[in-house]
C-alpha cells in the first residue's frame, strides 16, 4: 500500500473508497488545468488593484474608536473598486454577513412606496425576512416596500414575458442571486447575468441592478458589475475573504449607491468616515491576495464531488461536466439519512471540531430545520470546506468551499466513506 494510502486508512478511509475516489479524481485534469488558467488571471487581477492602490505596511494595521483617517480602510475600498471595476466600494467588518451586506444596500437605496423585484424566483432563505416574504420584525414590508417576482422557467432558463409583466413604475430596484441557494437550478453566469440586465434596463433604464454575488467571486474572469449591475455585493467569509478575513462584507457600485449604503451602515452625515477597522486590515488583504487561489481549490474540490456522485447514480447540480459559476455543488440524496451521513462526513474531516457529530436544527433564518458541517477556523465561513441542507425534499446537500484542494478531496472522500459505512451506496 502507497503511503498516501496509508494516511487515508489511518484517517479513516477504507482501501475500497480510497481506490474509487482516485479513480474519479484521474480523470478531471483537464478541467483542474482550465480551473489554473482563470485563478492565475484573477491573481494577477487581485495584485494589480493591490500595486495601483500602492498597498503599504501602514495600511495593514487598525483603528479604533471612530476610526476617522484609516488610510487602510480606505486603500481596501480602492482595491475592491478596481477589482470590480466600479466606482466606489464599501468595505467593512461592521458588516457581519452575506444577508447582513444584503439587506444593507437594499434598505439604503429603497424608500417607501418602491418595489424591489427578482427575476429569477425567491431569494435565499435569509432574505425572505429581510424582504417580508416571511413576516419578520424590521422587514421592508414594514416599511410600505413590495416586493414582486417572476420565476425561471422548468428549464432554468429566464421568462422574459414575467418579468417585462412584474416590471412597472414603483419598481424601483432588481435584486438577482448568482448562485443557486437552496434551489437545485443552475447558477447564473456572468454572461447571462449580462442579458438579463440588458433586457431588464431595456425596459426600464432607471432602475437599480443588484446582483448577489456569494459564492461566486473569481470564478470567473470577470465580474457582473463589468456586465452592467449597479450593485455586487458579497461576503468576506465566502470567496473574496481567502479563508482569514474573520468578519465583514463588501458592496460595490455606482458611487452615489455606496454612499446611500454608508450613510445606512453607520448614520446620515457620518457615511464612510467612520467605522474602525479593529485590526483586521491585514486579514482583508492578504485573504483577498490568497482568494483567486484559494476559490480554485475549491472549484476543484466541488468538480471532485459532482463527478464522484454522479458516477454513483445521483443528481448533481451543476453536472460533473458543466461549466461552473460558483463553487456550490448540490447533490440531491431524496433520503434524510444520506443527507445526514453526508454532512457527518464532511464534519469528521475538519480540523476543528472533527469529532462532533452533526445534526438537524432549527436555525435562525431558515423555514425548516437545516444540518450544517462546519468545522472552520472562521465561524460559518463557507469557502472553508463546509456543507448544509435543509431538511426536507429532495434532502439536497450543498457543498461548498476547501482552502486547500488535497482538504475539500478528503472531506468528499469522508463523505463518501460514512455514506458506505451506513451501508447507504454501494460501490
Amino acid at each position: 500500500m502507497d503511503q498516501l494510502k496509508e494516511y487515508y486508512k489511518e484517517l479513516g478511509v477504507s482501501g475500497e473508497v480510497y481506490d474509487y475516489a482516485k479513480n474519479i479524481e484521474s480523470s478531471l485534469s483537464e478541467r483542474f488545468a482550465e480551473f489554473d488558467a482563470v485563478a492565475e488571471f484573477n491573481q494577477l487581477k487581485v495584485l494589480k488593484a493591490m500595486k495601483k492602490n500602492r498597498i503599504s505596511e501602514a495600511h495593514l494595521g487598525g483603528t479604533t474608536g471612530y476610526g476617522y483617517d484609516d488610510i487602510g480602510r480606505e486603500a481596501i475600498e480602492g482595491v475592491y473598486a478596481d477589482i470590480f471595476q466600479t466606482e466606489d466600494a464599501l468595505v467593512r467588518p461592521q458588516i457581519t454577513c452575506g444577508t447582513h451586506a444584503l439587506g444593507l444596500a437594499l434598505s439604503a437605496n429603497l424608500r417607501p412606496g418602491d418595489e424591489v423585484m427578482s427575476p429569477v424566483g425567491k431569494p435565499y432563505d435569509t432574505l425572505e425576512e429581510v424582504i417580508g416574504i416571511r413576516p419578520s420584525k424590521g422587514s421592508l414590508a414594514e416599511y410600505g416596500i413590495t416586493y414582486a417576482q417572476a420565476d425561471l422557467k422548468q428549464d432554468g432558463s429566464f421568462d422574459y414575458d414575467a418579468i417585462k409583466k412584474a416590471i412597472n413604475e414603483r419598481t424601483k430596484l432588481v435584486t438577482i442571486q448568482r448562485s443557486k441557494g437552496y434551489a437545485t437550478r443552475p447558477t447564473l453566469s456572468v454572461g447571462r447575468i449580462g442579458e438579463l440586465i440588458s433586457f431588464v434596463k431595456d425596459i426600464k433604464p432607471s432602475v437599480i441592478v443588484m446582483v448577489d454575488n456569494c459564492y461566486g467571486e473569481f470564478v470567473e474572469e470577470t465580474e457582473p458589475s463589468q456586465a452592467g449591475a449597479d450593485l455586487v455585493v458579497g461576503s468576506l467569509i465566502k470567496n473574496p475573504g481567502g479563508g482569514l478575513a474573520p468578519i465583514g462584507g463588501y458592496i460595490c457600485g455606482k458611487k452615489e449607491l455606496i454612499e446611500q449604503c454608508a450613510y445606512r451602515l453607520t448614520t446620515p452625515g457620518l457615511g464612510k468616515e467612520v467605522g474602525a477597522s479593529l485590526g483586521v486590515n491585514r486579514q482583508f488583504l492578504q485573504g483577498l491576495f490568497l482568494a483567486p487561489t484559494v476559490v480554485n481549490s475549491a472549484l476543484k474540490g466541488a468538480v471532485f464531488a459532482a463527478n464522484l456522485y454522479e458516477s454513483l447514480g445521483f443528481k448533481v447540480v451543476p453536472d460533473g461536466k458543466e461549466s461552473r459559476h460558483d463553487i456550490i455543488q448540490a447533490v440531491e440524496f431524496n433520503d434524510p439519512e444520506k443527507l445526514k451521513a453526508f454532512c457527518q462526513g464532511i464534519q469528521a474531516a475538519s480540523p476543528v471540531d472533527s469529532y462532533v457529530t452533526p445534526e438537524p436544527w432549527d436555525m435562525p433564518g431558515y423555514d425548516s430545520q437545516v444540518i450544517m458541517a462546519a468545522g472552520a477556523f472562521v465561524s460559518g465561513s463557507s469557502i472553508e470546506l463546509s456543507a448544509d441542507g435543509p431538511m426536507k425534499p429532495p434532502y439536497a446537500a450543498y457543498f461548498q468551499g476547501g482552502l486547500t484542494y488535497p482538504h475539500a478531496k478528503y472531506g468528499i472522500t469522508m463523505s463518501l466513506q460514512r455514506m458506505a459505512e451506513k451501508g447507504l451506496v454501494r460501490l
